[in-house]
């Protein structure tokens, strides 16, 4: 018996990322990386020269192990919550932002979550 729950186990955990795939949208990602993200962020060929020096590139971040879990919650890593907002999300600062802010919703990370996927891992 406990083997069947760890085989079960292990293929919804290898299943997840696939079905956040399926069910995102990557193209509305991507826009909301350029929209947002690369006001900070390299987020790949579309401003590969841009992005503030102190801020890791998407492409940088993708090739980190827990790359899904830092992309999943950036929302409250900061300085983030000073200026995204995610609806239905309790913002734990009242910081001013330091940034125009912008609310994004949870499907939104992950259609992010989505493009990023896409991103050639180490390039």
């Amino acid at each position: 018996m406990i083997r069947i729950c760890i085989i079960l186990a292990v293929f919804f955990l290898l299943l997840a990322p696939a079905e956040i795939a399926a069910a995102a949208d990557i193209e509305k990602g991507r826009e909301i990386a350029r929209q947002h993200c690369a006001r900070c962020h390299v987020i790949g060929d579309h401003n590969r020269m841009g992005g503030i020096g102190s801020t890791p590139s998407f492409p940088l971040l993708r090739k980190m192990q827990d790359w899904r879990e830092r992309f999943g919650t950036f929302y409250n890593r900061r300085p983030h919550p000073v200026h995204v907002r995610v609806e239905g999300v309790r913002r734990w600062t009242d910081l001013p932002p330091n940034a125009e802010p912008f609310t994004i919703t949870q499907g939104n990370v992950e259609d992010i979550l989505a493009f990023v996927e896409t991103l050639a891992e180490g390039s």
